[in-house]
């Protein structure tokens, strides 16, 4: 009789698990107090600033910070949970549209969750300030495979349209001129493993680092960009912060994303795989950049405040 391969178990690094002896508390550069600040988060898809970034955003909002976003995609090609809706999703034999209606419901998902964020102004990477002669009014989600080892890895059917087969330069400057318009303090984004390794994650962090980079030493460049940490190493030498964030905020906005996410518990929550993960208050942060003049705010500042 043969046997069946198992299907590998999908794998989440587990947010705020390790804390560094000398991490700070703060993603705001020093002499910076959160109500004057200004922070722009870059995300692939709707649901990742509220699974991943979540309770950071709320804490801010709720300290009087403008909290602005980008969101890379529309999320076309993930996986749909409720049954009356299994139509939207790309494989089933109703859906014809390569996605696109899904996208439109999802984007309607993210604008009811960015309300519980408290976040001040969203676009789309392509639409509103982003928008530019050669830049497409849409990046489409490239979607993914589970590798065997429960990593993702490249999906092969991805359309040339996505955002990891459309130009990186592109998008940078796309997001440059965002940029530009927010004048954020604080740009957060993904590490260089996109938290858990999504292809679009990853392209996300290559644009936000370039496009930061392309504007050091300007008038509009950020002071500190961040990358949400993915799996922990000890040697890693960067700047670790840890942010205590608003539990409540960040399980609210993950309750809009319905077609992605299930709150299993006060505490915990799975995607369509079923893994359960936690919904945690702390999310951990790496520095990937900051401008020559910005300094972090240590633990010992941090007290003081």
């Amino acid at each position: 009789m043969l046997s069946q391969e198992k299907e590998p178990t999908p794998y989440y690094p587990e947010q705020g698990h390790n804390i560094c002896e000398d991490a700070v508390y703060s993603l705001l550069p020093e002499g910076l107090e959160p109500c004057d600040a200004r922070v722009l988060f870059v995300h692939a898809h709707p649901d990742d600033e509220s699974t991943s970034t979540g309770a950071t955003m709320g804490l801010l909002a709720d300290s009087g910070a403008q909290v602005d976003l980008v969101t890379m995609t529309r999320g076309e090609l993930g996986e749909v949970i409720p049954r009356e809706l299994k139509h939207l999703e790309v494989g089933q034999p109703q859906c014809t549209d390569g996605g696109q209606v899904l996208g439109e419901y999802r984007s309607g998902e993210l604008r009811e969750a960015i309300q519980s964020l408290g976040v001040h102004e969203h676009l789309f990477l392509g639409e509103g300030v982003s928008a530019g002669k050669e830049t497409p009014a849409i990046f489409y989600d490239s979607g993914m495979v589970w590798g065997a080892d429960g990593r993702p890895e490249a999906n092969p059917q991805a359309s040339q349209e996505c955002l990891t087969r459309t130009s990186l330069d592109i998008q940078v400057q796309a997001l440059m001129r965002v940029i530009k318009h927010y004048r954020p303090h604080v740009v957060v984004t993904y590490d260089a493993g996109g938290g858990y390794g999504h292809p679009d994650h990853v392209r996300t962090h290559e644009v936000s680092l370039e496009a930061v980079k392309n504007l050091g030493g300007t008038a509009d460049a950020p002071c500190l960009l961040w990358g949400l940490e993915g799996d922990y190493s000890s040697e890693d030498n960067r700047v670790q912060a840890v942010i205590d964030g608003s539990v409540a905020r960040k399980r609210e906005a993950m309750a809009a994303h319905r077609t992605q996410v299930i709150i299993a518990s006060e505490d915990s929550y799975q995607f369509s795989n079923l893994v359960v993960q936690k919904i945690s208050a702390r999310e951990t942060y790496r520095l990937i950049w900051s401008a020559p003049t910005a300094t972090v705010v240590s633990a010992s500042q941090e007290k003081k405040r």
